[in-house]
């Protein structure tokens, strides 16, 4: 990638008083950069160093906290611009534009080195431990559905299968308004452990993936019903399993929960519906340092943030 990886500007630090012109000129430089951007910020900014904090793609309070960063970026900077740039792009969009905004973004990255990287590198996945059963059970009470995710020895990766028959519930519910409380939780010690890596990399190539994801989503059948669904969360909630709760009118977490965002490090970013979802729920910025980082969160810290709703025992 030509260029630096990234900017990081210290906002405590600014001197002088910038005209309107100057402060306007740099607000748009932001908005173009192609890289990554990142503020280091303070409870006491000045007037000017305060104009340009929504301009920057991550805020950090701590100086401590920009080496991880750094770092993340620099192990995957195709993968890191390109999720600053869509977030950029599909800040205020609608979710149909953010989506396949989304799906064209991962279906390139799917086709480019860091990713090949990394399938290159990764352990192979087990394939020995199948589950028995429907990928997602579905049950009807009155005029409530409930939907468990079914995978429990993979800890309810997200495959296929899983994804065509969630997507399957989903529409019923679109289309029957009957149906007037969706609950959705997984089976086993996990909610969602993420996409199933061992179908990683297996579409031939970016058209025909785009064509899959963009078609079978469950995130847009999500966003249309959301009022009626609320996600049941605990233990591992990663990749899929935080992006598709994230848009559902009411998420409630077991104390044992624990969210995370690895696509970055796979050369990769959110694919299922994360990048229009989360950023609803906490905004582009700590949306985009999330994702960056790679960082583990715990279920307090998810119902700070306003990642999920409640706690449960």
């Amino acid at each position: 990638m030509a260029g630096a990886p990234f900017l990081a500007v210290d906002l405590r630090t600014g001197a002088g008083e910038p005209c309107e012109a100057t402060l306007a000129h740099a607000r748009a430089t932001l908005a173009r950069l192609p890289c990554p951007t990142l503020a280091l910020v303070g409870p006491d900014l000045s007037p000017p160093a305060t104009a340009l904090v929504d301009g920057f793609d991550v805020l950090v309070g701590e100086s401590r906290d920009l080496p991880p960063l750094f770092a993340a970026i620099r192990l995957s900077p195709l993968a890191a611009t390109a999720l600053v740039q869509l977030l950029r792009h599909t800040d205020g969009r609608d979710v149909h534009d953010g989506l396949i905004a989304e799906s064209l973004t991962y279906s390139t990255l799917q086709a480019g080195p860091e990713f090949a990287t990394w399938l290159a590198r990764r352990r192979a996945g087990d394939p020995a431990k199948p589950d028995s059963g429907p990928a997602v059970l579905v049950e009807r009470q009155g005029d409530r559905l409930d939907l468990t995710l079914n995978r429990p020895r993979r800890h309810n990766a997200f495959s296929a299968e899983m994804r065509d028959a969630f997507v399957e519930s989903l529409r019923v519910v679109v289309g029957d308004s009957s149906v007037t409380e969706v609950v959705v939780r997984g089976a086993g010690s996990s909610f969602c452990s993420g996409g199933d890596l061992i179908e990683f990399g297996s579409h031939p190539d970016p058209a025909t993936a785009h064509a899959i994801r963009s078609t079978r989503t469950a995130a847009r059948l999500l966003a249309e019903c959301a009022a009626r669904v609320r996600f049941e969360v605990h233990g591992a909630c990663i990749g899929a399993g935080v992006e598709l709760p994230a848009f559902a009118a009411r998420v409630v977490a077991a104390e044992d929960a624990y969210f995370q965002l690895p696509e970055i490090g796979m050369g990769l970013v959110p694919g299922a519906g994360g990048t229009v979802s989360l950023p609803r729920r906490i905004g582009r910025q700590r949306t985009a340092r999330f994702a960056l980082s790679g960082q583990r969160i715990d279920a307090a810290t998810a119902l700070r943030w306003g990642l999920v709703d409640a706690l449960r025992a």
